[in-house]
């Protein structure tokens, strides 16, 4: 390629990267990326730790979008995101904060990794209420913690095993497993999963709690099907939701309101989920 087309190629992929930054981190990325980075302490994973790679691929876009729709699917856990926060007004915002927590959770010293747990933790003290039938709940509940980290690492590493650009050995896998445990039980998980198979238990153990809901069905529009993004977006945007809804166990999809074609997995979420996450990767290079 001539200099001119590749100049032109670098500064179309700096657009994308630049765009894709705040969309994800918002207007503090470059001061959360000094906190994060610039720290001198002990950290508490490394570039060789499975934690740091999945969290670091693309893949966890699809990850990230699954495990919302799959955490929605708890009546509890659903009712109290639909009381206490702004997802539907400033969906962003919550994206930038879960990023930031998580970055800083994997990637940032002891320092910077305590004191976004601390914040977290804070935040969920504060939030108390009733469902509407009568069942008193908390956010810093370990067993609604739990639901919502096994829901999450489940996502995480089922999207990193499929689009990811290096799928985790079984043995790095299990690891990874653990690797999340440590910030779990920083956030008050009491004994989270160490290993895949311990996962896969702790999934089917909160089976018969879940349930479709209006709000879930409500919150699966929104984050599928009404995102708050330009036109010029959506596409992208249609590409991930795809392969996350298809990642879905089929009683998720369907509970959710999403519908289920047969082998639509294998002809249509793996391929969107194939083609945007080396998309989505080109651009964060």
């Amino acid at each position: 390629m001539s200099s001119a087309p590749r100049r032109a190629l670098d500064a179309l992929r700096q657009r994308a990267g630049h765009e894709l930054r705040w969309r994800v981190a918002g207007d503090d990325a470059e001061r959360h990326h000094d906190e994060i980075w610039n720290s001198q302490g002990d950290r508490r994973f490394g570039p060789g730790d499975p934690v740091w790679r999945v969290h670091a691929d693309a893949s966890m876009f699809i990850g990230g979008l699954r495990a919302l729709l799959l955490q929605s699917l708890h009546p509890v856990a659903m009712h109290a995101v639909a009381a206490h926060s702004d997802y539907r007004r400033d969906p962003w915002g919550r994206l930038n904060r879960t990023a930031h927590f998580l970055a800083a959770t994997t990637y940032g010293d002891e320092r910077v990794a305590e004191a976004a747990i601390e914040r977290v933790r804070r935040i969920h003290a504060a939030v108390r209420g009733v469902t509407p039938d009568g069942r008193p709940y908390a956010a810093d509940d370990p067993h609604l913690l739990e639901w919502v980290h096994v829901a999450e690492v489940d996502s995480f590493l089922r999207a990193h095993q499929a689009f990811g650009s290096a799928r985790l050995t079984d043995s790095d896998a299990d690891e990874y497993v653990a690797q999340t445990g440590e910030v779990a039980i920083a956030l008050g998980v009491v004994d989270p999963p160490a290993s895949r198979d311990d996962l896969r238990r702790r999934l089917r153990a909160y089976r018969p709690e879940l349930r479709s809901t209006a709000a879930a069905r409500e919150a699966a529009r929104f984050l599928v099907l009404q995102p708050p993004l330009p036109l010029v977006a959506r596409p992208v945007y249609g590409a991930l939701a795809a392969a996350a809804v298809t990642s879905l166990p089929a009683w998720a999809s369907l509970g959710l309101g999403l519908g289920r074609l047969p082998f639509d997995d294998r002809l249509v979420g793996r391929p969107a989920g194939g083609l945007v996450t080396s998309a989505l990767r080109w651009a964060m290079t």
